[in-house]
């Protein structure tokens, strides 16, 4: 399984994704969730998988060839928007779905494919989506800032409660790892090393690239500060008056 998580905030976009894939107990390994595509001072996009990773990297290597929306063969590099980026995305998908789809199942396997795509072209403001396995895909708001794919449960109640649009991007980074290693101490299928981007708006180029480790002496302070704190914070909640002594 993997987490990934993607911030839509009035400064720029957050990006953070695992790297662990898990094909049973004897057979984890480490592959790249996240993928980009920059052209500085005129596009930047981002995107997140989650589920079947041949799948996934069959739509993304898709996407690099060129897929027909249209009538017009397209790629990340030439869409004219984010919202049509979004539907490339979806119709790759979907290409694949057909492609792929009719043997997965004869094999008893499920299309599972969920991705996040995220990036600003010039001319229009930043934008985030969530692609899902039929194609179909919804976007980030100022009243729903964030979206996730993957084991999102364990990450999500700190994003809930404090992640709004109006969240400075320092902010949002110290908020993702605090959800991501939520996720980590709770399932072992999520696993680090750690991927994380950062697009400030209108600069049209990745802000911030980083693989963090188990060795990264930030995460590590998010980690143990984080612990301490809620442990903290238990311990000051007063106690219930219902005669437990």
């Amino acid at each position: 399984m993997t987490y990934c998580v993607g911030l839509y905030l009035q400064e720029g976009l957050v990006f953070l994704s695992d790297t662990r894939t898990n094909a049973g107990v004897d057979n984890i390994s480490v592959f790249s969730k996240m993928q980009t595509e920059e052209v500085p001072g005129e596009r930047v996009l981002v995107m997140l998988s989650a589920g079947n990773l041949a799948i996934t990297q069959a739509v993304w290597n898709l996407l690099q060839e060129g897929v027909c929306l249209g009538g017009e063969k397209l790629t990340l590099r030439t869409v004219p928007s984010m919202f049509r980026a979004a539907q490339l995305v979806g119709q790759a998908v979907r290409e694949v779905y057909q492609q792929d789809g009719p043997t997965l199942s004869q094999q008893g396997i499920g299309f599972d494919c969920s991705l996040l795509l995220g990036g600003q072209i010039a001319g229009e403001p930043p934008r985030l989506f969530l692609v899902y396995a039929a194609g179909n895909f919804i976007e980030a708001t100022t009243d729903t800032p964030f979206l996730q794919i993957g084991e999102h449960k364990y990450g999500k109640p700190i994003l809930d409660r404090v992640v709004s649009f109006g969240t400075p991007l320092v902010d949002g980074v110290k908020l993702v790892l605090i959800s991501m290693d939520s996720t980590l101490r709770s399932n072992l299928t999520v696993g680090l090393p750690i991927d994380l981007l950062v697009c400030r708006a209108d600069t049209l180029e990745v802000t911030v690239r980083r693989r963090i480790t188990e060795d990264d002496p930030y995460f590590r302070s998010i980690h143990d500060g984080w612990s301490n704190a809620l442990r903290e914070a238990y311990l000051e909640l007063p106690r219930p008056e219902w005669g437990l002594g």
